[in-house]
């Protein structure tokens, strides 16, 4: 699947990659909607009706997800409602053995991700993944999110990366479709970012299923 030979630097996302999406998908699904039915005096599904419209109208952006921007969006505290279902944080098998395993091979490992950063922050204190990464970089901090081929410019200002000799891992295919037409050559599709929803299309992508299939050799680069 992967000609590590080829490949200096892995980019990683984090939420459906190296992390569980199951987390995510129960907060934005059902305990967020919960709790905004509770603050605004709403039936569940009218509240689910609601939220729905205001996703849609901000996916894609640097708002869909920034927490404060829903915090003031939705009238609700939003870092402490996360807080409420941190317990479903996970990682996802094998991940800390592929990380360390690519560091090991003197090949760098970096976290990309379009995380605001108190969810960063709140993943990275439950998980300790930190420590195994060699960076962690929130598109919040270049100011477009990984879908804008633009993110990936901004991006090598910080982490001289050369896209010909790059590895990114994602579960989100217009991110993957926009660090293709930046010219990251080697791109694999997370199948199932979230454990207890099943697999899912990845389109024209290769599908990792398992972190465990693509360890790389000892050995570093060429």
């Amino acid at each position: 699947m992967i000609d590590w030979e080829k490949i200096r630097t892995v980019l990683l996302d984090m939420d459906g990659t190296l992390l569980d999406l199951h987390y995510d998908n129960h907060f934005w699904q059902e305990h967020l909607p919960r709790r905004y039915a509770e603050k605004h005096g709403l039936g569940l599904d009218e509240a689910r009706t609601r939220l729905h419209t205001r996703f849609e109208a901000a996916q894609g952006t640097l708002d869909w997800y920034c927490v404060d921007y829903w915090s003031r969006e939705l009238d609700l505290d939003i870092t402490r409602l996360k807080l409420e279902t941190a317990h479903l944080i996970a990682v996802h098998p094998h991940v800390t053995d592929f990380i360390d395993a690519v560091r090991a091979s003197g090949r760098r490992a970096v976290l990309v991700t379009n995380a605001h950063h108190k969810s960063l922050e709140l993943k990275m204190r439950r998980t300790r993944l930190g420590a195994h990464l060699d960076a962690v970089i929130s598109a919040h901090t270049l100011g477009l999110p990984k879908e804008n081929p633009a993110f990936w410019r901004r991006l090598q200002r910080l982490e001289a990366f050369e896209p010909a000799r790059t590895l990114l891992i994602d579960d989100n295919l217009s991110v993957l479709a926009s660090a293709r037409t930046h010219g990251i050559a080697h791109l694999l599709a997370v199948s199932a970012p979230d454990s207890r929803a099943g697999a899912k299309s990845t389109a024209d992508f290769p599908a990792l299923r398992s972190f465990r299939d693509i360890l790389p050799p000892p050995g570093g680069p060429s």
